[in-house]
């Protein structure tokens, strides 16, 4: 009988840390897969901040190539009088 109620406790033991296991992998994959969630939105965010900064240096190159080819056909107007204009 006494042999009985110690194995039962020992089954008891061995379910109770068989459960502390279980509940542990559960939390540390739960852990895992929102830390992986917040690296994938890291990586999205960091992607599109890339690709906007790449974007604005293409316009502000094509800018100033637009500057320098008018700039090139157009050179700077200049009045036959070099003094103050007047206003009538």
């Amino acid at each position: 009988m006494y042999v009985i109620f110690v194995l039962a406790i020992i089954l008891i033991a061995c379910l109770f840390f068989l459960l502390d296991r279980a509940l542990k992998a559960i939390q540390r994959g739960r852990r895992r897969r929102n830390a992986s969630e917040r690296l994938v939105a890291a990586a999205i965010a960091a992607e599109e901040q890339h690709r906007r900064r790449e974007q604005q240096h293409r316009q502000q190159k094509a800018q100033q190539e637009a500057s320098t080819a008018l700039t090139n056909v157009l050179p700077a107007i200049r009045s036959e009088d070099d003094g103050p204009r007047r206003v009538a």
